[in-house]
């Protein structure tokens, strides 16, 4: 077919965004196959602002301006509502599994302060994990265990993704990701109201310590980097994540500050507000349309997490079981599964959570839509 007889196909970007006033107007030659064609024509006053279910007349979507921002999500609802907003399928998937981590967290705190196997497992980790952390990993976690370190680190985390809000324009982002933060430092605060009834005779403090403050701003900020990186580093900043809480994490029960349901706790907790936050997002959170692909990087390393930190849980719980006869009676035999439990199960919580969140994460900011699907649908090879 020479080239006089091939169809050509508008730019979708620029189908999608154009401006009213300066804007190169769209070929309009017979050849010209426009992507929203398909859509349909629009009903009502804004029929005159569109030729064949086009955006002719409406400005680009990062524009956040006060008179025209409005008109445009309305416009862009009414040809496709996945434009503005996540599926009401993904939503609830953040509700679900929001609520699941937060009430798993406070199942784990509650096991391990109202029952007597909980409080010995706890104090038993507190007092033999610094003496059983492998030479190599003595100084990681000297470093790690100061309170400047991890502030400033954690600090410079959400700096980072905040910056990065700011610089692409995403405000309604930003303001999820600010009362994000709020709520997280408010959950610190009920470590004064927890109660930690006396059931056993312990030499870690007797106060609740629960949730771990360090470890709640260590995966708070990493979520917040999460949240606002292009979708191009998400999952690198998922592994950065649940490095940065893992480390954090074992390394204030190393310190001697919590106990491993402290840690553990903290996590979940931040990963449930998290998602909850994802549930609120709109335009402002999301891939612009014709953009929206699926990013292989997320679905092999989500996948990693999940089934790794699912299978690191199954492996701690069993070994727990197997210490349990002897966390009565301090047993010495016991003190090393506790220990090695204690790591692989923050572990497996960490890459859990931060799994869940990279893909949540990925389905609220790019589903597919119509909008978004420009050009021929992909079909299986030719033989």
């Amino acid at each position: 077919m020479n080239d006089a007889q091939t169809p050509r196909i508008r730019d979708p970007h620029a189908a999608v965004n154009l401006v009213g006033s300066g804007a190169a107007q769209p070929d309009s030659s017979p050849n010209v196959v426009d992507p929203l064609a398909a859509l349909g024509p629009v009903s009502g006053s804004d029929a005159s602002a569109s030729t064949s279910g086009s955006l002719r007349d409406f400005r680009p979507l990062d524009m956040d301006d006060a008179d025209g921002a409005s008109d445009i999500d309305r416009g862009l609802a009414r040809l496709d509502p996945l434009t503005v907003r996540p599926r009401i399928s993904s939503r609830v998937l953040c509700v679900v599994f929001g609520l699941l981590l937060i009430a798993i967290g406070f199942g784990v705190w509650w096991g391990c302060v109202f029952t007597e196997n909980g409080q010995s497992y706890d104090e038993l980790v507190w007092k033999n994990l610094h003496n059983d952390v492998p030479s190599w990993a003595t100084g990681v976690m000297n470093a790690v265990a100061q309170s400047w370190l991890v502030i400033a680190v954690s600090c410079t985390i959400a700096a980072i993704g905040i910056i990065t809000a700011l610089i692409r324009r995403r405000w309604w982002l930003a303001g999820q990701i600010a009362v994000f933060a709020v709520v997280c430092l408010a959950v610190t605060r009920i470590k004064g109201l927890l109660p930690r009834p006396f059931i056993i005779n312990t030499e870690s403090p007797a106060a609740n310590s629960a949730p771990s403050g360090h470890t709640m701003l260590a995966a708070a900020c990493a979520v917040i980097l999460l949240l606002t990186v292009p979708r191009a580093v998400r999952a690198l900043a998922g592994v950065i994540g649940v490095v940065w809480a893992v480390t954090v994490g074992v390394s204030v029960i190393y310190g001697q500050w919590h106990r491993p349901s402290d840690v553990a706790m903290s996590i979940l907790l931040v990963a449930g507000l998290a998602l909850l936050a994802l549930a609120v997002t709109r335009k402002s959170g999301m891939d612009e349309p014709g953009r929206r692909v699926s990013s292989v990087s997320v679905q092999i390393v989500g996948s990693v997490l999940i089934t790794g930190g699912l299978l690191l849980l199954a492996y701690s719980g069993y070994v727990i079981w197997q210490v349990v006869p002897g966390l009565n009676v301090s047993a010495s035999w016991a003190v090393q599964g506790a220990n090695v439990s204690a790591v692989v199960g923050i572990a497996g919580v960490a890459m859990l959570a931060f799994g869940l969140l990279l893909a949540l994460r990925q389905i609220t900011a790019a589903p597919l839509s119509r909008l978004g699907l420009i050009g021929a649908p992909p079909a299986p090879p030719k033989r």
